[in-house]
């Protein structure tokens, strides 16, 4: 698949969006404690040991630091804030304290008082915040302990010396382990988050992936796809699939139209072509056969005219041969204008029930005295009423050419045979007459208009190949069954027509 028209799972799009934004949110967390928790933890324990030192001082200047409340408040504050602190009198007595060695903290407050700007005897070095005219506030690492501290001390009024300090390393071990649950935490959450941004994306996501399927489908003129949803509560997305359930009915309703009344105007224009294609047929074979007898018409007639023969018998012939000529026109005209008729649906079956029999009958009494000129014999047992559906004038039409065929064929025994046999819902009528089979190379174009096996015999009897056409066309129309069986000593035409 070419890379511009490759599809990415929108589900893909959605985990990997949430999972990304995920990472960089607890990324940037986890960078701004590493840059900024320090220095935070710094300013509150400053503010801390600032609010200490103020409360302290307080205490001394209204006179209540030996108070029981006051003790109380201290032990908290420092409880809380893991402060130590030291006030001394100007004699250097211990007014009040909290650390276990008060005497060392002692030191290190008349250490800072002696040496301010200075590391000292107790102290590797100091890092000075903040220096007014009655208290400092710095950074030291203890020499005795190797501990960094932040300490505030001063000279309150009435000469008392105070010392407030804490350890750094609390501030930096809180820093480490909140950096290290942060990292936990960004892990266990990225895992479920994950999880869960999977599971809910792929709810999210399913109903737009059946969305795409149905397009896709229905893109290949398949409209049996229809989106079908399990949500109690409905959204966007169902109304999305309803609206494409009721497009993708209706472009089925219209392909379905659009394709019928096409292919009823390539059958309108199939049909159109055919019937010029039968017009220019047909008259390319009436003009080919009116020609013979027309000719024959003119060269006689004219004979008449000139006085060839000038006797009375001559002329007798000559007027026998316009006559026969004439007459063979006029029935092969007749039968043209049946068969156009036929051909082009103008004549539409008459559909009725009527005695095969009884127009079987009818018929070979009509046709008697053409059969005793033929010398011929026929052949018809007795039959009980036969009522079949069909077009009772052209079903005689029918069976008079296959007759008419029989008669003009028959030779050697000179039978002409016919019968009617009946099954449970058609009854096949069948004209049979000894003589010459039909070739077999003929045997496929016998029902194409003007189509003759023996030219010269045809003429004989004035046959215009067009009979049996009529009998194709017939029969067709009526959507029933016909053809033709060859045998050793014969030719057997036959029809069908249901009795029920």
């Amino acid at each position: 698949m070419d890379s511009k028209n490759k599809i990415h799972s929108i589900r893909f799009e959605i985990s990997a969006t949430f999972i990304a934004i995920m990472l960089g949110t607890f990324g940037l967390c986890i960078i701004a404690n590493l840059t900024f928790m320090e220095s935070y933890y710094e300013k509150n324990k400053r503010e801390n040991i600032v609010s200490a030192y103020s409360s302290i001082e307080a205490a001394i200047n209204n006179g209540g630091i030996n108070t029981d409340e006051f003790d109380l408040e201290l032990s908290r504050i420092c409880e809380r804030y893991n402060i130590e602190m030291i006030v001394l009198d100007a004699d250097s007595r211990t007014v009040k304290s909290n650390s276990s060695d008060p005497e060392y903290i002692g030191i290190i407050l008349w250490d800072n008082i002696l040496n301010p700007n200075s590391d000292g005897k107790y102290v590797v070095r100091k890092n000075i915040l903040d220096h007014q005219d009655d208290y400092t506030i710095q950074e030291d690492i203890d020499r005795k302990t190797g501990r960094k501290y932040m300490e505030m001390w001063g000279i309150v009024e009435g000469g008392d010396l105070v010392l407030v300090r804490s350890t750094m390393e609390s501030i930096q071990d809180n820093v480490t382990i909140s950096n290290t649950f942060m990292m936990y935490v960004a892990v266990i959450a990225l895992v479920v988050g994950s999880a869960l941004m999977l599971y809910i994306s792929k709810k999210v996501t399913d109903p737009i992936k059946k969305l795409y399927l149905i397009s896709d489908e229905m893109k290949k003129f398949n409209f049996e796809a229809k989106y079908t949803s399990e949500n109690i509560y409905k959204n966007e997305i169902d109304s999305l699939g309803q609206n494409m359930n009721e497009l993708s009915e209706t472009l089925e309703e219209n392909i379905k139209e659009l394709k019928n009344a096409n292919l009823a105007l390539r059958q309108d224009i199939e049909k159109k072509e055919e019937i010029d294609e039968m017009r220019k047929e047909f008259l390319s074979n009436v003009s080919h056969e009116l020609k013979t007898p027309i000719a024959l018409i003119q060269g006689y007639a004219e004979g008449l005219k000139e006085d060839i023969n000038d006797d009375e018998e001559s002329r007798n012939f000559y007027c026998e041969v316009i006559m026969d000529e004439s007459s063979k026109m006029n029935i092969m005209v007749k039968k043209l204008l049946t068969l156009n008729q036929l051909e082009f649906g103008k004549d539409v079956a008459n559909m009725e029930r009527f005695n095969i029999v009884e127009l079987v009958s009818n018929y070979l009494k009509s046709a008697q005295m053409l059969v005793k000129q033929k010398g011929a014999t026929v052949k018809f047992d007795d039959y009980s009423p036969i009522f079949v559906w069909g077009d009772e004038f052209l079903v005689e039409e029918v069976f008079q050419n296959y007759f008419s065929n029989a008669l003009n064929h028959v030779s050697g025994e000179k039978i002409i045979e016919v019968k009617l046999n009946q099954t449970d819902s058609k009854v096949r009528v069948c004209v049979f007459n000894t003589g010459i089979p039909i070739p077999e190379e003929s045997i496929d174009h016998i029902w194409e208009k003007f189509y003759k096996v023996d030219k010269a015999r045809t003429r004989e009897y004035g046959g215009s190949g067009v009979g049996l056409s009529i009998v194709k066309a017939i029969m067709e129309g009526m959507g029933q069954q016909y053809g033709v069986t060859n045998y050793d000593n014969g030719v057997e035409f036959y029809f069908e027509l249901e009795t029920k």
